[in-house]
């Protein structure tokens, strides 16, 4: 008999298990704002004027969280009983499309000639020596690459004037990346870029409509913060321009015309404005949990998913967001005094909703010796004083009484 066991009746040593990996940070997050949005939801990207509007009010949480997790606010808007008037015309479209082919045709002849008239940067382009790099990938992240290569090329070579056009640039918004499409961008021959954004308004005399001339400028500081994240990169990192190319029709015709518009201040408040965001994946932590904006959800639900999110409305919001009117009907349902204003909100201090400061006014509430309760206490004594002068006087004289 053998001093070995027979191999059939070996017990087989069991592998030693392994613990699972556990999921990295940015996958863990990316399965929560999946969760979030709806489990077969594609996200909605953002955009630069998705990021403008967040950037002038970093402090509402809802907004963050909802652009962070790629919602559709305007079908959450609807699904929630307050539709947004936000949209553009077919026509409006159209024309704008158009306007922008027109002004690209020929390799960009146009568009370099007006930023060489606007901006310099190098000598006169030569039509038909400029160079358009094919910036065609798969997906946002590798067209973000193809992009990062194209400026880095066009950079380093330096000999004629390149014009990008629809780049795709990468940058980081509260821990989640945001890929933006600008209608182009322009590198210089001597290795500077410049943003252009070109509008279907007019311009008529040199000037157009001030307040979407303020629109674009904020959008295109957007992308020179993402440009400028791109030049970082680089071992010798080029110049982002703080002037953009605003480039419109002339008058009342199809006839292109530019202006460079400085961007320096709006540049700056998106950069400080982007820095103070709460992170979304923070936000996130601290709902219930099975949150989630499916638009599909019944509109209670929806509605008690929206409202589990702090937001700070402010009447600006009406021009910005989709949600805008959800938020000020509920504002105004609690009496919050950013209803009024941020301007009005500042001035107020720690008094947070219309009772407050009423309360406070009438002495009801309120520390005396706080300058702003005392201010809305002297304030309420002077129109106390010219509500009774008004009615003293109107009952007697030749403006009241028998005599009139």
């Amino acid at each position: 008999m053998s001093e070995f066991p027979d191999s059939a009746s070996r017990v087989p040593t069991p592998a030693p298990s392994r613990a699972p990996t556990p999921p990295t940070r940015g996958t863990a997050l990316r399965h929560r704002l999946a969760e979030l949005r709806g489990a077969d939801v594609p996200p909605r990207p953002l955009d630069a004027r998705a990021l403008a509007a967040l950037a002038a009010n970093p402090g509402c949480r809802r907004r963050a969280l909802l652009d962070g997790a790629g919602v559709d606010k305007t079908a959450l808007a609807q699904s929630l009983g307050s539709p947004s008037g936000f949209g553009q015309s077919q026509f409006a479209f159209m024309r704008g499309n158009a306007f922008e082919a027109r002004v690209k045709a020929d390799g960009g002849a146009e568009l370099l000639r007006l930023a060489h008239g606007r901006l310099g940067g190098g000598p006169e382009p030569v039509p038909g020596e400029s160079a358009v790099p094919d910036l065609s990938a798969a997906g946002p992240e590798g067209r973000a690459a193809r992009t990062a290569l194209a400026l880095r090329e066009a950079t380093e070579s330096a000999a004629a004037w390149t014009l990008l056009d629809h780049p795709m640039l990468a940058l980081d918004v509260a821990g989640t990346p945001a890929f933006l499409e600008p209608d182009a961008v322009v590198v210089h021959p001597d290795g500077t870029w410049t943003v252009v954004e070109i509008k279907s308004f007019p311009m008529i005399d040199g000037s157009a409509d001030a307040a979407k001339v303020g629109a674009a400028a904020r959008q295109a500081a957007v992308y020179a913060l993402a440009l400028e994240r791109i030049a970082e990169r680089m071992e010798t990192p080029p110049r982002v321009r703080h002037h953009v190319l605003l480039v419109c029709p002339k008058d009342f015709s199809n006839f292109a015309t530019a202006s460079a518009i400085d961007v320096r201040k709006q540049l700056s408040v998106t950069r400080r404005q982007l820095a103070r965001l709460t992170r979304v994946e923070d936000i996130a932590a601290g709902l219930p949990t099975g949150t989630t904006f499916d638009v599909r959800r019944p509109a209670a639900e929806l509605t008690a998913a929206v409202e589990a999110v702090p937001a700070t409305y402010a009447p600006e919001c009406l021009a910005a967001c989709e949600l805008a009117f959800h938020c000020r009907d509920r504002a105004r349902d609690e009496g919050e005094v950013t209803s009024l204003g941020r301007s009005i909100r500042g001035e107020l201090g720690g008094l947070t909703t219309i009772g407050e400061v009423l309360s406070a006014a009438m002495g009801t509430t309120g520390d005396p010796t706080d300058p702003t309760v005392a201010a809305l206490r002297r304030a309420a004594a002077l129109r106390q004083e010219a509500v009774s002068g008004a009615g003293a006087f109107s009952g007697t004289g030749a403006l009241g009484g028998a005599e009139c």
